[in-house]
């Protein structure tokens, strides 16, 4: 375990170190100058349009963070052939795999636990309410999708040539599943066969990243979820991330890491 956590420590560093850091202070400009525009405005329609408009700017910014660091994590070993004194300490592939994903889940939740606070504080101050347990719900289920996203991004990595393919593949991956993923059975009864069961099959057997957006709850104050719910949530998304995760050990073992 120690040579995991000191694995995701390096992760840690490198990312605060890079324009990542600086990004999350960009944005979170954003969000204050989003948010103090609420009192100008002093419409209940607009106060939800700022608030969705935030949540939807936190929700960017850390799949930006998680999808561009993940990708970047492997090749990056391999180019600068770190990854050889590395292996040499001796660290096995398993806890090489181990300790990115752990370093970049931590990193983007650092960054995510960083808006949220500050979008719970502006908000809550303004609506004179502080319903701590729906926002805590929000970033935990967010985070949990995170997860899944880092590891699938590091599976791809692994087999992918280069970062920029990775992150260009996995944002289409993600945006089309929050985007579409949910509809796919409605679509699939409307089709003949076979694809019907081809939609089916796509549908029933891929990760449900769309369930894990809750903006209508933070926006509209709908209240918190049964915490049943969040626990069999949190049990999906971290079954999802342990089958990314073999597979990328999986397939980091079998990888040639001189060519």
């Amino acid at each position: 375990m120690k040579k995991i956590f000191a694995v995701a420590g390096i992760v840690i560093k490198e990312l605060y170190r890079r324009k990542d850091f600086y990004v999350l202070f960009v944005l979170t400009a954003l969000l204050t100058i989003g948010a103090g525009s609420v009192n100008f405005f002093n419409d209940q329609k607009i106060i939800g349009v700022v608030k969705n408009v935030c949540v939807l700017l936190i929700w960017v910014s850390s799949l930006v963070i998680a999808i561009v660091t993940a990708a970047r994590q492997i090749p990056a070993e391999r180019e600068a052939r770190t990854i050889f004194p590395l292996l040499a300490k001796p660290v096995s592939r398993g806890q090489i795999i181990a300790g990115k994903f752990l370093g970049c889940w931590l990193a983007t939740g650092i960054a995510l636990l960083v808006f949220y606070v500050f979008f719970a504080v502006v908000a809550s101050s303004k609506a004179h309410a502080w319903p701590v347990a729906m926002y805590a719900q929000a970033a935990w289920m967010q985070w949990c999708l995170l997860g899944v996203v880092v590891a699938m991004v590091l599976l791809g990595s692994i087999y992918f040539a280069a970062p920029s393919s990775t992150t260009t593949i996995s944002f289409i991956i993600v945006a089309g599943i929050m985007l579409v993923g949910g509809h796919l059975n409605k679509v699939a009864l409307r089709q003949t066969e076979p694809m019907q069961g081809v939609l089916a099959f796509i549908y029933y057997f891929m990760p449900h990243l769309e369930w894990y957006y809750l903006s209508d709850f933070v926006v509209y104050d709908q209240g918190s979820i049964p915490w049943l719910k969040i626990l069999l949530a949190t049990v999906y998304a971290f079954t999802w991330t342990g089958i990314f995760l073999m597979a990328a050990w999986f397939g980091f073992r079998r990888k040639n890491l001189t060519t």
